[in-house]
């Protein structure tokens, strides 16, 4: 008070002269009991003074503040005191302090003051008394002191005025990097506390900013605090500590682990919900450290390391209350996951609160840093204005267009609950303040499209305001305007859901036509894209709302346009059938479709996918119309006139060249001349183009990228400004585009154009085969081990080696392998394409897909015995997998066939032995695979059954060629059928094949299940793909044309059990039935799709000719001579299928007596077949001339059939989505009576006209139905509906029947008229038309 302006007393705080063996300024705090006593303590230093001062110097002393130190060695609680002595001018001008000291008397245990006064000063950190022969002079100096205390105060309030007024341009550079105005693309993570009410008018801020996340520390923050205020103006999801930091656990699929967190903001109650019903209360400071700090710790941890890369979000403290301690805590986290304090801001209004929040956060770091990143002082409501005039956008509210042609108001809050949708709306964009953007920006805007990147709704907006050049409108634009237009027309069919389809060469502008078409259309039509990433069935629920949203009457709603792109075939269908679902129980007919799914895809033969679908589908290619080439020449002149290097704008120049391969070469060429082969990022480059060129939609995350050229993380506060181009080659920046992942919003790096990507991977390779590139990959610790994206980088690289090309997913060709294994197995060969998966196989966790390729790759490089371990070891991994288990037989399979193929004259029999043992182990397998598929609920794969019967025929020609089997002279296999279906063993083989005879006596019976399954399921299901193709390879083949490789199977099986010679033997015992029953097999008569299949023979006399043999086989009077079951089903078949090709026929039986055979499926209390059931419903169908009375009996039996076949069929399809398998509908119901009255599909088929996609087309818009042949042919039935069910009357009782197309249906109750059809799962209504009353 004698010297300095001002002074702080520390207790608590040692001092290195005096406290010895500590540091000077060591923090270790005090005990403090009662605070009570440091403020009576004033009274007592009053009592040391003068009389005349003590009312000054109670003045100066300020009251003691308390500040807690923690500390992670004691639980002890601890204080440091600080008492502030403020001397000022005004207060001790011409005054001098002199002094009583206390002493303690230790006997009175009392304080008494010294007699005598003494005159103190501060000599540097010491207070000594004035000595006596200094005391004149200490006097005499008092004016000087004054002077100075004087002017020091002077210069201190102007710092702190010059201080506030730079507080404005410092939170600029705090929260902009001082620029004008904000970067949207930061995201802010929000810590607070307690927000009085007062202050609620002042956050209007924080509504604008792009907040992911908020840690409140208010308990009462949803009933009184700033949640309340926040969610009035946006969609949230509230969470508490455990929840959120958990979220990971929950087994969702990587890509939609973090989904939900980006396009809600998530609340987290950090301590507690005052308001919620459950266990979270708010706990005391001690509680909290135990039971929730650890919480806080793991959410912070997963925020940086998991969800959001560095110099993506700026974390901003919000001191809005007195500061608790867990605060200071989060603080201390996020700086230490942060490496500082770089992208940390806090903001606080009081001196007061911040100062208490700087003491304790310095444990952490010092004051001057916590002050570099803080605004202090500067009032709440400033802070809010200046942030707003920051903004880039203005808070003016967005439009959608409603029916009655006029506007909605569509405000953040609805926008957000609709979080499946990124919403176009009428005034998109004009938010945007247009003054902020400058040349150079908007330059960029244009430029970046024209690299490459995706165009945004700002290239659109900013060329109708004539801010930069025009976009060109390609002809297939205006081709998919005109699809459009005539969807919205509508058609007789009425679909709720309508298709249109854009497939386009990759870099040839697809997905700009597409969202071409829904900026023209946004003001006429509610325009969205659908984020996939989200459920089928999110999306559906968000497109209704969307639809619906301020519409008085939801009948007359404008429909929805929504774009998807990139999608997955399954995830279309599904969306497609969730919406017309939907749709169809809101019981409203329009004349317009509900919605419009605009499908834009990328394909490498976008024109054949067009000749598929031409009435729904453009096609976009790199081929220029003349039209278009002068459009795109004069682009390319302006934008040279303003300067852009064309090597800049390479996708745009390249597709000025339309993708010309010599150009690319020499363009790519021109670009690489002075590469540096050495560098990191040429060696970048590499790996992204050699993930680019093989996976479609392939990038790599910034922070890969970063990780991997050793841009480590940057604390200096100029890094702010950091830039990953700046790090790049020449080279490097021309060639990579930097994106943002849309659904995580995660920056990342791909190559401008995928035949880019293969030139850079062809000419920076040199001599180093592609192989070794991959393994180099594989090695590279830094990109695997990076935990940013670290899923999107493994999906990609397991894509790499194990995605098969198909060309229904727009790729060239279907392939067996990846593509890049194919080029390694065909450019270098099978051992390198091994040697690399093995070592993917090592690093990505020994994937059992991974050994599964490697066996797949094994034995088609005839490698049988690795390829043997490697289905072992895949089946180690997943014993019960049935695609693992078909891979096993597959290896056997495989191997069999070749060594027969390689089989020669002097084979031993012991050799013959191991082949025969080697078949039988792959059947084996197969059945394996038959029971493992059986128990998979979401799939269905019939291919152990398909690989059981290839393997059981190949077996039977290998043993025909056995010489103690050795034909007869006629060619017949007598002693081969009398060995395997008798109990005949030549003597010859009786003991060396010992351990083989009662399998191979079971041969025929396997055979014959595996192929009675897959005739089943050919029945219930449309597999008729390719049927005109005329396939060679047998896989192809049993892929693509089923039913044709079903009866090339049955004809080798029957063929083999054929025995004329045993006929005659056994006369009319079981082995002379099992002839008969072969014979039929062998004549195409032994199943159900056998028999159909006679009807799809172009040449019907040759097909019923042969029906006619068939029958003969079966006995006179099947009445009297029972057959058994399944000869039967067959039997009766036969007869429908014949009345179909030759209705004049001597050889049919009436329908009358057909019916009584087939009443023993009925009666019978066993179970019979699906096709048993099928056929009653055909016989049984009432019919003209036999059922001129009701009959209540056929109905029982129609409706036992019915049911039969919907639960059969349940079961069959176990949890499939219906969409996945479309069932086949075999037979209508025609004019007339009898066995005439039955129409096979095929009939219909051969009445219209066109190639086979055309006549695929008329069936699936409908078209059909206008065809007066067939309307000629088939009879329309009267039905009814309720509640949007269909019915229809049998004999005399109402059955409930399938709609084809569930939106079809009317609403409400109509009587209507429809053509009626027959499949496995019950009858099916087609053409559905309300009837007109007459």
């Amino acid at each position: 008070m004698n010297i300095r302006t001002n002074g702080t007393i520390h207790f608590g705080i040692m001092d290195s002269i005096e406290d010895r063996g500590w540091k000077h300024g060591q923090i270790v705090g005090i005990k403090v009991k009662e605070r009570e006593y440091y403020v009576d303590a004033l009274d007592y230093i009053e009592k040391c003074f003068c009389e005349g001062v003590q009312e000054i110097a109670r003045k100066c002393i300020h009251p003691p503040v308390f500040v807690e130190v923690i500390s992670k060695d004691s639980q002890e609680q601890k204080f440091v005191v600080e008492v502030d002595i403020e001397p000022t001018s005004s207060l001790v001008k011409n005054t001098l302090f002199e002094v009583y000291l206390p002493k303690y008397n230790e006997d009175s245990q009392k304080v008494t003051l010294t007699k005598d006064r003494a005159l103190y000063q501060r000599l540097g950190a010491k207070s000594e008394p004035v000595k006596h022969n200094n005391l004149t002079t200490f006097i005499q100096g008092l004016q000087d002191r004054d002077a100075q205390r004087e002017k020091a105060e002077l210069s201190s309030t102007e710092a702190h005025t010059e201080i506030c007024q730079n507080l404005g341009r410092k939170l600029s550079i705090l929260l902009n990097d001082g620029k004008s105005y904000m970067d949207d693309s930061l995201r802010y993570i929000l810590v607070t506390n307690r927000c009085e009410k007062d202050n609620l008018n002042y956050i209007n801020f924080l509504m604008h900013l792009n907040i992911f996340c908020v840690f409140d520390f208010d308990e009462d923050s949803n009933v009184s605090g700033l949640y309340s205020k926040y969610k009035e103006h946006h969609a949230t999801r509230s969470y508490f500590l455990q929840d959120f930091s958990n979220e990971s656990k929950t087994g969702n699929p990587p890509s939609q682990k973090h989904l939900c967190l980006f396009d809600q903001t998530s609340w987290i109650f950090c301590n507690g919900r005052s308001d919620f019903l459950g266990d979270e209360k708010p706990c005391d400071e001690n509680t909290w450290i135990r039971t929730k700090k650890k919480y806080l710790k793991k959410a912070i941890t997963r925020i940086c390391d998991e969800i959001l890369p560095k110099r993506s979000f700026i974390v901003l403290f919000l001191l809005l209350s007195p500061v608790q301690k867990q605060l200071v805590d989060t603080f201390q986290e996020f700086y230490t996951e942060m490496n500082g304090t770089e992208y940390i801001v806090c903001i606080s209004e009081s001196r007061e609160n911040y100062g208490k929040w700087a003491n304790l956060a310095q444990a952490s770091c010092s004051i001057e840093t916590l002050e570099q990143c803080s605004i202090v002082g500067m009032k709440l409501s400033h802070v809010d204005a200046t942030i707003q005039t920051m903004l880039p956008s203005t808070a003016q509210p967005r439009h959608l267009p409603v029916s009655t042609r006029g506007l909605c108001t569509l405000p953040s809050l609805e926008e957000e609950k609709l979080f499946s949708l990124e919403i176009l709306c009428v005034d998109q964009c004009d938010d945007i303040k247009l003054d902020l953007l400058t040349e150079k920006e908007i330059q960029e805007i244009e430029q970046n499209f024209y690299r490459g990147r995706k165009i945004i709704w700002e290239n659109f907006w900013l060329a109708d305001k004539r801010r930069c050049g025009e976009i060109i409108e390609r002809e297939a634009c205006k081709d998919a305007s005109k699809l459009l237009d005539d969807i919205l027309r509508g058609s007789e069919l009425k679909y709720s859901v309508a298709k249109l389809k854009i497939f386009h060469h990759p870099g040839s502008g697809g997905s700009t036509i597409a969202r071409q078409v829904l900026w023209k259309r946004r003001k006429d039509l509610r325009c969205a894209v659908i984020k996939t990433s989200y459920s089928p069935a999110t999306v559906c629920e968000h497109a209704l709302a969307f639809r619906d949203y301020e519409e008085k009457e939801i009948g007359h709603c404008l429909p929805v346009l929504l774009l998807i792109e990139d999608y997955d075939e399954d995830y279309l269908e599904e969306l497609k059938y969730e919406l017309t679902d939907a749709v169809a129980t809101r019981k409203i007919n329009s004349p317009r479709p509900y919605f419009i799914l605009m499908c834009c895809r990328r394909s490498n033969d976008p024109e054949r996918l067009c000749k598929a679908s031409p009435l729904d589908t453009v096609a976009v290619t790199h081929k220029l119309m003349d039209s278009e080439k002068s459009l795109f020449r004069t682009k390319l002149e302006k934008l040279k006139q303003k300067d852009v290097k064309p090597e800049f704008i390479l996708t745009f120049v390249l597709m000025c060249e339309e993708f010309n391969e010599a150009y690319v070469r020499d363009f790519v060429g021109h670009i690489l001349q002075d590469i540096d082969h050495s560098s990191r990022d040429t060696c970048l480059m590499r790996y992204v183009a050699l993930l680019n060129f093989y996976v479609p939609n392939s990038y790599v995350s910034l922070s890969h990228c970063e990780a991997f050229l050793g841009l480590g993380v940057y604390t200096e506060r100029q890094s702010r400004a950091y830039d990953f181009k700046s790090h790049l080659s020449e080279q490097a920046r021309m060639i990579f585009i930097e994106l943002r992942e849309s659904t995580t919003y995660i920056s990342s790096v791909r190559i401008i154009h995928c035949l880019v990507a293969k030139e850079i991977l062809h000419q920076l390779s040199g001599n180093e085969p592609q192989s070794q590139l991959a393994m180099t990959l594989l090695q590279e610790k830094m990109l695997f081990e990076n935990r940013f994206g670290r899923e999107e980088f493994i999906k990609f690289i397991r894509d790499l080696f194990i995605r098969r090309g198909k060309r229904s997913r727009g790729d060239n060709t279907d392939t067996l392998f990846s593509p890049f294994i194919e080029h390694v197995c065909k450019a270098e060969d099978c051992e390198k394409a091994i040697a690399v998966l093995k070592a993917a196989y090592e690093l990505l966790g020994k994937d059992p897909f991974f050994a599964q390729q490697l066996a797949r790759l094994n034995y088609n490089n005839e490698k049988f015995k690795d390829a043997e371990y490697w289905a072992g070891v895949a089946k180690f991994h997943l014993p019960n997998d049935s695609y693992i288990l078909d891979t096993e037989g597959q290896v056997y399979r495989k191997w069999f066939s070749f060594t027969v193929d390689k089989m020669t004259q002097e084979d031993t029999p012991e050799s013959i032995i191991q082949k025969i043992e080697m078949a039988l182990k792959a059947m084996k397998c197969f059945r394996a695979a038959q029971q493992a598929a059986k128990a998979e609920r979401d799939s269905m794969n019939n291919a152990g059954y398909f690989g059981e019967v290839e393997v059981g025929c190949r077996l039977l020609k290998f043993l025909s060629t056995v010489h103690v089997f050795s034909r007869s002279p006629e060619g017949k296999h007598s002693e081969l059928v009398k060995y395997l279906i008798t109990d005949y063993i030549p003597k010859d083989i009786e003991k060396p094949w010992g351990r083989l005879h009662s399998r191979l006596k079971g041969l025929r019976q396997n055979l014959y299940n595996a192929l009675e399954w897959i005739s089943e399921d050919l029945s219930y299901f449309q597999t008729d793909k390719n049927q005109e193709k005329d396939e060679e390879d047998e896989k192809e083949e049993q892929i693509h044309n089923p039913r044709k490789w079903l009866k090339r199977q049955t004809d080798v099986y029957a063929k083999f059990f054929i025995s004329t010679s045993l006929i005659e033997d056994s006369n009319s015992g079981p082995e002379s039935q099992l002839m008969r029953r072969m014979n039929i097999y062998k004549s195409g008569g032994g199943s159900v799709t056998t028999i159909l299949s006679f009807l799809t023979d172009k040449k019907e006399n040759r097909s019923a000719e042969k029906l006619e043999k068939i029958l003969s086989f079966y006995t006179e009077n099947p009445v009297r001579d029972r057959l058994e079951d399944n000869d039967l089903i067959n039997y009766i078949l036969c007869h429908i299928t014949l009345a179909c090709l030759a209705p004049g026929s001597a050889r049919l039986l009436p329908l009358q007596t057909l019916r009584e055979l087939s009443v023993r499926f009925f009666k019978a209390k066993r179970p019979f077949p699906a096709s048993a059931h099928f056929l009653l419903t055909l016989l049984y169908w009432p019919d003209e001339a036999l059922d001129r009375e009701p009959h209540p009996d056929k109905d029982e039996i129609l409706n036992s059939a019915l049911q039969t076949l919907k639960r059969l069929y349940d079961i069959k399809m176990k949890d499939v989505p219906t969409r996945k398998k479309r069932i086949y509908t075999h037979f209508f119901l025609g004019k007339g009576y009898g066995l005439s009255k039955i129409v096979h599909k095929t009939k219909i088929d051969k009445l219209i006209s066109g190639s086979l996609d055309e006549r695929r087309m008329k069936w699936l818009h409908g078209t059909v139905w206008n065809i007066a042949k067939i309307r000629d042919v088939l009879k329309r039935v009267s039905g009814w509906t309720t509640d949007r069910n269909l019915f229809i009357r049998g004999h005399t009782k109402a059955f409930p029947i399938l709609p084809l197309h569930r939106d079809s249906v009317p609403p409400g109750n109509e009587n209507v008229t429809f053509y009626l059809g027959f499949s496995f799962n019950g009858l099916v209504a087609f053409n559905i038309e309300v009837e007109n009353n007459p």
